[in-house]
């Protein structure tokens, strides 16, 4: 029996060349290549200021009992400037595909402004989730009325998780909150990722950033995912058909889901496995975007970067099927006091449009980067009714990669995941 666990996260060590030894390998690590120079950390984080915190909530085995379990979910908070600061940061929202949900954004919309963290969790904690934050804001004397439309976005994980139970609870959403710290951040599975699919793959938690060279302004960028869109076949890395070429491993049940006439089903991965996929043809799932940076840019244009996060998602062969939901937001930490205040004229700075390509360009390959991250990170999870969803086998992805010739350093650092990947 797996016993219950409840974890409020801080963040794992980030990026190749910070990896400590025995944490988890990253996309670089595996020699995955990616375009644009990633900040220290390659996290959301890298931009100052920017702190996320994370519960995790796992419990429960076998078969699914409404209300009880097996339960695989969680919250995760990014905070513009930080869980002790409440002020507003200019910000922009946008969707790919709206089966899906991101509470706040007509206010953000019409004021331009987003107040407050945002925050992820499963589809039917939404509520739960957003009326947390507003406590949480109110206890520490952030009394603003605006705290009153926090931002909150929703993806689905019925599929391993007993999403009916409503196990996130407001106490999980405070530990989330009050852990929220600059630095590296914990990815796979993770906070509002721990019971999420990605490409017919375990998803979860992702997260990159890219600097740009002085001439472009200096500036950093940072995503974080969270992750549970896209069909297998679909799945590509660096130009390299990965969906096509894993072509098995796919999810499937070991009980049978609920509604189907009892009996034992074959052990995944032997002969008459039942397969948890209801079409292969079909795209599933969903997928929130978190946009920040440091260049002064206003609504408009943040309104034009977060798009530009569609075309990392569209890299991986993500289409923003017709159930999914591809909801983006972006911030800027840059002109701070520009809501402080009752009245005055006040003073922004703004980055030209005529220089805004390399933002579009960092924002489209930290999405990118920010997905494989999440994919390499996620470990092999089982939930409701067995049904199990597998990781993304490292040594199959570097064999890959060297069949393509994409393959950059020296492959896979960690050998816990091999063969089938059947941990």
């Amino acid at each position: 029996m797996i016993r219950p666990c409840v974890t409020a996260l801080v963040g794992l060590m980030a990026g190749g060349a910070l990896m400590a030894q025995g944490a988890k390998p990253r996309a670089r690590d595996l020699g995955i290549p990616f375009d644009g120079t990633p900040g220290a950390l390659n996290a959301i984080t890298d931009v100052t200021g920017v702190e996320v915190g994370q519960t995790t909530i796992i419990s429960g085995e076998g078969r699914l009992t409404p209300g009880k379990g097996p339960v695989r979910t969680g919250v995760t908070a990014v905070f513009p400037r930080g869980r002790n600061n409440s002020e507003p940061d200019f910000g922009a929202w946008w969707t790919l595909n709206g089966n899906g949900e991101m509470t706040g954004t007509t206010w953000l919309e019409e004021s331009g402004f987003l107040w407050g963290p945002v925050t992820v969790t499963n589809t039917l904690s939404v509520g739960t989730v957003r009326d947390a934050v507003i406590e949480w804001a109110l206890k520490r004397k952030f009394d603003d009325f605006l705290w009153a439309l926090p931002v909150t976005a929703e993806t689905w994980d019925g599929g391993l998780n007993d999403i009916d139970g409503f196990h996130v609870k407001k106490e999980h959403v405070f530990q989330a909150l009050d852990a929220a710290r600059s630095g590296p951040v914990a990815e796979g599975n993770v906070g509002g990722g721990t019971g999420m699919v990605c490409h017919e793959f375990k998803g979860g938690i992702g997260t990159a950033s890219r600097k740009l060279r002085a001439e472009q302004g200096g500036f950093t960028v940072g995503v974080l995912v969270q992750c549970n869109y896209g069909a297998r076949r679909q799945l590509t890395i660096s130009g390299v058909p990965v969906g096509r070429e894993i072509s098995d491993l796919m999810p499937c049940y070991t009980l049978p889901p609920s509604g189907t006439p009892g009996r034992d089903y074959p052990a995944c991965g032997t002969q008459g496995a039942v397969p948890a996929t209801r079409d292969p043809t079909a795209e599933y799932g969903s997928i929130i975007i978190v946009v920040a940076t440091d260049a002064p840019l206003l609504p408009h244009q943040l309104k034009r970067l977060v798009k530009r996060a569609a075309l990392g998602v569209g890299r991986m062969g993500g289409i923003g099927g017709d159930s999914s939901g591809d909801i983006f937001i972006a911030f800027s930490t840059a002109n701070r006091g520009a809501a402080v205040g009752d009245s005055g004229v006040r003073t922004l700075t703004m980055w030209p449009n005529d220089n805004i390509n390399p933002l579009f360009d960092a924002v489209a390959n930290a999405t990118q980067e920010a997905i494989v991250n999440a994919l390499v990170a996620a470990e092999t999870m089982v939930g409701a009714n067995d049904r199990r969803v597998v990781a993304l086998p490292h040594d199959r992805l570097v064999e890959l990669l060297k069949k393509y010739n994409r393959l950059q350093g020296a492959g896979v650092p960690s050998k816990k995941r091999t063969g089938k990947n059947a941990d």
